[in-house]
């Protein structure tokens, strides 16, 4: 888990490898104004698929496979209001066997409203069953660590 300094720093934009925008729309909203607990999800996916699909490069995940969502933790930090534009923060944090662990984090202007950690494994679309990432797209995922520089926590394991 993060250290105090990790806390710290995963609540700034910096901290981020990647970073993508969307704007919050109307019906994002709830009942009590604010934008719904899922929508958070939805724009933690958005970050994510930015950064593993592409269009401008070619997908990450070699043919026949995908990633499927293991593990979620998200926290709230603030609420988002109607209108604005959330940029996503996400950074690989780990990679194991078949997974990849990556640090995420949601800011409206410069302020962290969420952070959270995704755990994505690879299957095989055939067999429907975890397989290992493949050595070339560890090489890519490698460059999408966090800002720091540090490999701390980013190599593998049996996961």
């Amino acid at each position: 888990m993060c250290t105090k300094t990790d806390s710290q720093e995963i609540t700034k934009i910096s901290y981020y490898a990647h970073c993508t925008k969307e704007s919050v729309r109307y019906n994002d909203t709830d009942r009590q104004g604010h934008v719904n607990n899922a929508v958070f999800v939805t724009f933690l996916e958005a970050g994510r698929v930015s950064l593993l699909y592409n269009p401008k490069e070619r997908a990450l995940t070699p043919e026949a496979t995908s990633f499927v969502l293991a593990n979620l933790v998200l926290n709230f930090r603030a609420e988002i209001l109607w209108p604005s534009e959330v940029r996503i923060g996400t950074t690989v944090s780990r990679m194991g066997n078949s997974s990849v662990t990556f640090s995420q984090a949601l800011f409206v202007g410069d302020n962290c409203v969420a952070t959270a950690q995704t755990v994505l494994v690879l299957v095989d679309d055939a067999t429907r069953k975890s397989r290992s990432l493949p050595d070339q797209m560890r090489q890519e995922l490698k460059k999408w660590r966090h800002r720091n520089g540090s490999s701390e926590n980013v190599g593998t394991s049996d996961s």
